[in-house]
């Protein structure tokens, strides 16, 4: 279970905290009801899996700075002990004995000796790196342990006079992603990639949205993946207007369009793709003219991810190009600034072009640095997905164009000279989506 990905992480954030003067404590989720006695499936959160590696629930990370004249830093984890009882009913436990030499972290703890031992061990330090607003009770234990810390400082021990959110330290750390990530990235995006290439041969006419659905899944996880990185968006028709379609469960229709927005997760990192495709694999014209806009503009927006450039840009570059294309096919009528300076694209492209991506599909780092939007830098993954929905009901459009959803999405790398499409041999060029759709159809 030790790598060098979160040994690096660890050792990055330390020196960091010993920069701020803080200390962190860092915990990862719990076992939460679905209904009833049944649970969602357990992922631990991903700041403490960049830091741990570590995947069984309920347990918690405390990182100790190193001290001018005195201690080296310290790694301390909390877990669960071994039971044998409750591994019986509930699976394996690493256990406190085993999880420094795995983990490679330099002590462990049970994990219900952890409110009472903080007082002791954050003694002195006065800044908690602590993310504020994801589990009430938790947030309510460690507003108490502060408030015992001022009450015990005396002298020369110092009391605490900040809980800091992680945002500005480990989350940066977590924008420039290591060549050690980049590995798993690239092995998401390849798995992802793969698998829309496959569904589309798969899909047909009188297939339900759910087998597409089913289809990702499965070929997710037989080929390793630690499951989808999202809930899929497999929507046929009109359902491709819903930005946030979920429902899965519809019949695909002949000539009509199915969107698909998926991604596998590959050690816990996240691919994030779409593709739009023809249920029986042939555009129309007017499918295929729509279709052709929304591509220009994301080959647009990936020509404009360089080093230095800004989400902005890459968002301007998209708006552009779909403005002039609506324009051209008399969806909108007028000049492409005053348009777009009146939001009337909005109607058709209302969301963003890009966000960051790693270990959270909508991965953790700032768009902004002194109010201006921060500058591209290598390392950095993005995704690039402009989109073009026409309302089924908007009466002020031709009826031909009502009900076409269409986005197109890639992830994208930057790199020193430029950038790297991690998910590049996803079809998407017309012609190669309709050779994909023609393939033979996998065997599961």
């Amino acid at each position: 279970m030790t790598s060098p990905i979160h040994a690096a992480a660890r050792a990055a954030f330390l020196a960091q905290l010993k920069e701020l003067g803080a200390a962190a404590v860092i915990p990862t989720a719990t076992h939460k009801i679905r209904n009833d006695d049944s649970h969602y499936a357990f992922r631990p959160t991903s700041d403490f899996w960049y830091l741990t590696g570590f995947d069984e629930p309920d347990a918690c990370l405390v990182l100790l700075p190193a001290e001018d004249r005195g201690r080296p830093a310290r790694s301390i984890l909390f877990l669960r002990e071994r039971d044998k009882e409750r591994e019986i009913w509930d699976g394996r436990r690493l256990g406190v004995e085993r999880a420094p030499k795995t983990l490679g972290i330099d002590e462990a703890r049970d994990v219900g000796k952890l409110w009472s031992d903080l007082p002791t061990l954050l003694a002195g330090i006065e800044r908690i790196v602590w993310r504020l607003g994801d589990d009430a009770e938790r947030d309510r234990r460690m507003t108490e342990t502060f408030s015992l810390l001022r009450a015990r400082a005396r002298g020369p021990v110092a009391p605490p006079v900040a809980l800091v959110d992680p945002g500005p330290t480990l989350h940066e750390l977590r924008v420039r992603k290591s060549a050690a990530e980049l590995e798993h990235m690239r092995r998401a995006a390849q798995l992802t990639a793969d698998a829309h290439r496959d569904l589309m041969a798969f899909v047909e006419p009188g297939r339900n949205e759910r087998e597409t659905q089913a289809f990702l899944d499965h070929r997710y996880r037989s080929e390793g993946s630690t499951g989808a990185a999202y809930g899929h968006i497999c929507a046929g028709g009109a359902n491709a207007c819903i930005l946030h379609y979920v429902e899965n469960d519809m019949e695909l229709i002949d000539g009509d369009l199915i969107l698909v927005d998926s991604g596998a997760e590959w050690n816990y990192y996240a691919g994030d793709v779409t593709r739009t495709f023809p249920v029986n694999g042939r555009f129309t014209d007017d499918q295929r003219a729509l279709y052709r806009v929304v591509l220009d503009a994301e080959l647009a927006a990936i020509a404009a991810v360089k080093p230095g450039a800004t989400f902005d840009e890459v968002h301007t570059a998209a708006l552009h190009v779909i403005v002039d294309g609506l324009i051209q096919l008399g969806i909108l009528d007028g000049e492409r600034d005053a348009l777009i300076a009146d939001g009337a694209h909005r109607r058709f492209f209302m969301h963003k072009t890009s966000h960051y991506l790693g270990l959270d599909v909508h991965d953790q780092g700032s768009y902004f640095t002194g109010g201006r939007p921060r500058p591209l830098e290598p390392g950095m993954v993005l995704t690039v997905e402009p989109g073009i929905y026409v309302d089924p009901e908007d009466e002020e459009v031709e009826a031909r164009w009502r009900g076409i959803g269409i986005r197109i999405e890639d992830d994208v790398l930057v790199t020193e000279d430029g950038h790297e499409v991690l998910t590049g041999s996803a079809p998407k060029e017309p012609e190669e989506v309709e050779e994909a759709c023609r393939g033979a159809v996998p065997v599961p």
